[in-house]
């Protein structure tokens, strides 16, 4: 099938991405320097890390060749320029998650240090023995260790919501676990590896009605589909740039301000104080109250750029070829007999496919996948209860973006099969 005949203009949008041309296959020595019998490059660990183009690149080394500079410390032109263009990208992201403002913006590395904001700066004050947080068996490291070890600390308990043979929430069971105890409600929106999409809106309300807080995990959502804050009514929601065309080293939380206002902050240092005495300190307004340091300033500048190249297309079409790679990878994986898929079916999932082929381990599929120069995540996923739960010690992932094609997952079914007769 022509590339045109997809949601979104496939041909023109891998021109930006140069890695993309690259040959790749077989054992690699050198970073950049394959052998020499290598095959085109099939790039399909996107929900990993997606790869950026060129129009974000430049974006970076304009920062740096033209105006770089500390933000929010100097008078001087070219720290004006740096900080009016950091303080541009919490805008950006605030208008494409459908935030309020800036104020509710606030720029961490990624998705985890985000999660462990709001872990140790509302979670450690807040929550005591007796006090319940709710996650889900899906849940990512990220989420289910923070929580974890917050529990530890504070004395709460930590319940999660299970996940049934299909791989969907049992929503039952979540009505059952959130009751007037829970004081946080933490779910992953779309699964790293079963691609489910959850109903987080339906969760939101239900957190609301017990006045509990819920914080949606959108590592795997932000960037592959339409996601406002509103809609979903979220108190505190998580991405992180590198995922989302974006470099890496950047990520974003957002909190409805009238929480964050009322939290204290999580590092300290300059940039996110008021006054200073040797007695004691006042914060600065949001979101720098809670950035503290010399910032990520190119990484920020170049996540502007990313939302810009994704709000170009359209990320209701994002969503449709996503979609639409999903449920052709889905289909042609389960033609055989031998591969086990994990997750809801594939006209009912994120851009996501995580399978076992028979008895081969995921790190074995995975290396014969890359002398066919196909590149796929192997492994527990960070999500290794869940894995225990499926009875699969890890799984072989296939993920897609905006500059995936039909014909690369063809490729992947292909380097199966020459997996499949070497293991025979």
């Amino acid at each position: 099938m022509e590339l045109q005949s997809y949601p979104i203009d496939v041909a023109a949008i891998r021109e930006d991405f140069p890695v993309l041309g690259r040959k790749v296959g077989g054992d690699v020595s050198t970073p950049g320097e394959g052998p020499e019998d290598t095959e085109p490059l099939v790039y399909l660990d996107n929900a990993a890390t997606s790869q950026t183009p060129k129009q974000v690149v430049d974006s970076i080394v304009d920062y740096y060749y033209g105006y770089n500079a500390n933000v929010h410390r100097g008078i001087h032109q070219l720290s004006q320029e740096a900080s009016v263009a950091y303080e541009e990208a919490h805008d950006r992201v605030a208008d494409f998650i459908g935030a309020e403002g800036r104020e509710e913006i606030v720029f961490t590395k990624n998705t985890t240090e985000a999660m462990n904001l709001v872990a140790y700066a509302w979670g450690l004050n807040e929550l005591g023995p007796g006090d319940r947080v709710v996650l889900t068996e899906m849940e990512h490291h990220a989420s289910l260790v923070t929580w974890q070890q917050l529990a530890k600390k504070t004395g709460a308990e930590v319940k999660y919501i299970r996940v049934d043979d299909e791989g969907r929430l049992d929503m039952e069971h979540a009505k059952a676990l959130i009751d007037e105890s829970t004081k946080m409600v933490s779910v992953v929106h779309v699964s790293n590896t079963l691609g489910t999409v959850n109903p987080v809106d339906e969760l939101a309300d239900m957190a609301h009605e017990v006045g509990a807080y819920i914080f949606v995990d959108g590592a795997q959502s932000v960037p592959t589909r339409p996601v406002d804050v509103g809609d979903i009514d979220a108190d505190f929601l998580a991405f992180s740039g590198h995922k989302m065309l974006g470099p890496t080293g950047i990520g974003a939380l957002y909190g409805k301000e009238h929480i964050l206002e009322a939290m204290e902050p999580y590092l300290y240092g300059g940039d996110m104080i008021r006054k200073v005495t040797y007695e004691d300190a006042t914060w600065e307004d949001l979101p720098w109250k809670f950035e503290a340091g010399t910032p990520n300033i190119a990484q920020g500048i170049g996540l502007h750029a990313a939302i810009d190249y994704l709000d170009d297309i359209g990320m209701d079409k994002v969503q449709a070829h996503e979609e639409l790679l999903a449920e052709y990878a889905y289909d042609q994986l389960s033609e055989f007999d031998d591969i086990e898929i994990y997750g809801p079916p594939g006209d009912d999932r994120g851009g996501l496919v995580a399978f076992n082929l028979g008895s081969v381990h995921a790190h074995d599929l995975s290396s014969i996948l890359n002398d066919y120069a196909v590149a796929v995540r192997a492994g527990d996923h960070c999500t290794q209860p869940l894995h225990d739960k499926l009875g699969a010690p890890a799984s072989t992932r296939a993920s897609f973006y905006i500059y995936n094609t039909r014909e690369e997952i063809d490729a992947l079914v292909e380097a199966i099969d020459g997996a499949r007769e070497l293991f025979a």
